[in-house]
Formats: structure tokens, sequence, C-alpha cells
């Protein structure tokens, strides 16, 4: 039996990984490998692995004792008799349960793993829309990818599909949808007959982070060093942010309420503005002669 691979390379971060880093190297795996979309042939394994690394290195308490003892805490006998190190039944039956039919074999891609959390509940809470409970020999929706620009992404979008009418040679049947404002790429959104999978096109100047918005603006040297106000855009409109005296370079400010509107209940993300120093390439005489007097000093 092959060893298994530390959860972190699994994952591609390291140790020192922040929560939002690991959920975000989870979400950016799970939809390359998820067996709806990648037929590869080792796609459901890829899928296993990557779904047991982040059950683990995604709780705190689990990830910590990962960290202290490695794979062998969670090896049947790791705890008490008939227990797993955090009780129950047994990490080595747990955390998935979840069964996929393709080409005509059926079992869990996901090995020995059994338990009650579906790993298609966890892609389906990072992803939204449609990932109904499969049982064994259930046959999945037709799904179809739809690229739209990051705006009509966190604002919403109303737009005409053509889908195939049924089997090949059978024309197409034009359906008029509403993308609610806040998907995000890989965002699953059922309707009666197919899956749409939401596919973001990159901003030029903003970009996300789950449900917020971060922003780069070049300020000069002087106006870090004594302050001032500076025009922001957002997504809805240009706000007055104050800087405040001595700020440094990379300093965030947030401006609440202002970033991506939570796809699911109400409510909106933040934005927020990482400040960068411009630094000038020309300077006249007399500016150098400043400078240089401000260094003595």
């Amino acid at each position: 039996m092959a060893a298994k691979r530390d959860f972190y390379e699994v994952l591609g971060v390291n140790k020192s990984a922040s929560a939002a880093e690991i959920k975000s190297a989870y979400r950016k795996l799970a939809l390359e490998w998820h067996p709806d979309r990648n037929k590869a042939a080792n796609a459901n394994d890829k899928f296993k692995e990557i779904n047991e690394a982040y059950a683990v290195l995604s709780d705190a308490k689990k990830k910590e004792t990962y960290d202290q003892f490695g794979h062998a805490a969670f090896q049947p006998g790791a705890g008490s008799p008939g227990q797993g190190p955090f009780g129950g039944g047994g990490f080595g039956q747990g955390p998935f349960q979840y069964y996929y039919s393709s080409g005509g074999q059926q079992g869990n891609p996901f090995g020995g793993f059994g338990g009650d959390l579906d790993p298609f509940e966890i892609f389906e809470q990072f992803f939204g829309g449609g990932f109904s409970p499969r049982g064994r020999g259930s046959r999945p929706h037709p799904s179809y990818e739809i690229g739209i620009s990051f705006m009509d992404a966190v604002k919403g979008v109303t737009r005409e599909v053509h889908v195939p009418r049924g089997g090949a040679g059978e024309g197409s049947i034009r359906k008029t949808i509403k993308i609610p404002a806040g998907v995000d790429t890989g965002s699953r959104i059922r309707f009666d007959e197919f899956d749409l999978v939401i596919s973001v096109n990159p901003d030029k100047r903003f970009r996300r982070e789950g449900d917020d918005i971060i922003l780069e603006e070049e300020i000069p040297f002087s106006t870090a060093a004594l302050g001032g106000i500076l025009d922001v855009q957002t997504i809805d409109d240009t706000v007055k942010i104050r800087i405040q005296p001595g700020t440094q370079p990379g300093t965030l400010i947030r401006i609440r309420g202002k970033g991506v509107p939570h796809v699911r209940g109400n409510g909106r993300g933040d934005q927020y503005v990482k400040i960068q120093l411009k630094v000038p390439t020309h300077l006249s005489r007399r500016q150098k002669e400043l400078l240089e007097e401000f260094e003595s000093l």
C-alpha cells in the first residue's frame, strides 16, 4: 500500500498557512478534480485525497493533532478502544460518505471512509447551488459552463443560453436564466433540466477573496507621511477614505459593506484598500535638494 502523502503537500500549502489560505487551496483543487468535471482515471482518488486533507487541516483541533503526530494520529486504534483520537466511531471510518457512479462501476471513491459528512456538501458550501444528495446508481444532471464578467458575478445578471434539447442531433433550446449576485468561479446553479457551472473572468483592478474585495492604490510619499484624503473606486461608486499620517506600505484600510453580496442570505462583504507607495522615477534638482535636506534632518 502506498504511503499517504503529507496533507500540506496535498493542498499545496505550508504549515504556517492560515485558515483562509487552506480554504482557498482546497477550493481550487476541489474544483479541478471534482469527478463531475474531471474525467481522468485518477480523479476520484485525487478528490478523495484532497477532501481527506481538508477535513483535517480545516479543523483546528485535528490540525494540531496532525502537526504533532502525523497520519498515525488517525489510524485505527490511535485513540481509545473503538474510537479515533476525537472520540465517536473512529476517524478511520469518517469523515466522508458518498457514492459515485461512472462508466458502469459503482462504489465509494473515498475508500474506507464512511461517516456522515458528504464532501459534495462541502463543495456546495464553497461553490453554491445545486448538488443534490445522490444515492447509488443515481444519474447526475447534465452540467454546462458559462463565462461571465467580474461585475456580472458580483451584481447578478440575466442571460440567454442554448442547451441541448435531448439526444444528439435534436437541436437546442433557448433558456433565459438569472444568475444571482455573489456567485464566483465554480458556483453551481441547479435548474430544472441542467446544472450551470460559473466561470468568472478576473478584473483588472478588483481582486476577490471570498466575499471581500481587495483593491491596491498607490499614494505619494508625502501623502503617506502627512496624511490626506483619497478617492477610491468600489464596485458601486467612488468613496473618500482618510489616509492617516505615517501610513506604511501594505496597510489595509477597510470599507465596510462595499464587498460582494452574500449569495445566500443578506449582507455583503467588505472592501479592503491596500496602500502602496508611488516612487517617482524622475526628480527635478530642487526636489532632490529637498529630499536630501529631509534625509539629513
